[in-house]
């Protein structure tokens, strides 16, 4: 069931946690009317992530990509923070739903306007790196020196070059479409652990019929591993509130969690009847949805 208006909050949380494909037509309408008011701001965007593999490959939006992506850098070109406190401030006067995260790497800002959602990061160069979502490190000259490229009969920047940048984001087989609940298990893969600083979490694991699993391996991607107790906890270490990447293995069950909002101090359940039946497979199969964990 959809919201009403589409330009609020519960349209976005809809957007989070059912993944609909974007309809194409509202997404370029809105990406143009967002171009626009960037280009008015001096605010300089890339096409990111998903956007820009359609845009690269296809010339045209992913079927079934559920957002637009757009990437700014934080110290060039101008963008300031004042920079995106005017973009948030503009975008809400223009009828955008805004949600913001202040996250480890970037500022997200995400938007709804008329069912139809749109991603803008605002990330940092950290030792002369860019991290993607969901923990993707790249280097900062694909960003800094971008390159133009014809799409919906405008000029948009992408990273430069797009090559190197999808084949780092989504693996050398990037030029092979692959559908929602395939290719984030290929992103998460290829991205290293380690044990970032930061607060505990608790996540309890149940099996599909509601019991604790004890010894489930609970991976955050991009940082570390841990196992589940007698009663099903295991703790996780969060630098703070953010989008976070996890994997569920025990025995012949596996869930990739591509996009969890999740933040320190609080506890969370992941159900294995919930995630089979929100991803349509088995509880033994491998699929992604975000917001499959909640509050305990």
């Amino acid at each position: 069931m959809k919201t009403n208006n589409g330009s609020d909050e519960s349209a976005l949380e809809y957007s989070w946690k059912y993944n609909p494909p974007m309809d194409p037509i509202v997404a370029e309408r809105n990406l143009k009317e967002v171009k626009q008011i960037l280009d008015q701001l001096n605010v300089v965007f890339l096409l990111g992530s998903g956007s820009c593999l359609g845009a690269v490959r296809d010339n045209a939006f992913i079927p079934w990509d559920d957002d637009v992506d757009l990437v700014s850098v934080i110290g060039f070109n101008g963008l300031t923070e004042e920079s995106i406190d005017a973009t948030t401030a503009t975008l809400r006067n223009r009828g955008y739903f805004v949600s913001e995260i202040e996250g480890t790497y970037c500022k997200t800002r995400t938007t709804m306007k008329n069912h139809s959602r749109m991603t803008l990061e605002f990330v940092h160069i950290i030792d002369g790196n860019v991290y993607a979502y969901p923990g993707i490190r790249l280097p900062a000259r694909l960003f800094t020196q971008p390159k133009a490229i014809e799409f919906l009969g405008e000029k948009f920047l992408v990273p430069n070059p797009p090559e190197e940048y999808l084949r780092l984001k989504y693996g050398a087989e990037w030029m092979v479409p692959k559908r929602a609940g395939t290719y984030e298990k290929d992103v998460v893969e290829k991205i290293p652990g380690g044990n970032l600083a930061g607060r505990p979490s608790s996540l309890r694991v149940l099996d599909d019929e509601g019991r604790p699993v004890s010894g489930a391996e609970v991976v955050l991607v991009g940082g570390a591993r841990s196992r589940t107790d007698g009663n099903g906890y295991a703790e996780i270490i969060l630098p703070g509130a953010d989008w976070y990447a996890l994997i569920i293995r025990y025995q012949e069950h596996e869930q990739v969690l591509y996009m969890e909002k999740l933040e320190p101090d609080r506890s969370y359940v992941y159900r294995a009847d919930s995630a089979s039946k929100a991803v349509g497979r088995s509880s033994g199969a491998v699929g992604t949805l975000g917001n499959l964990l909640s509050p305990e």
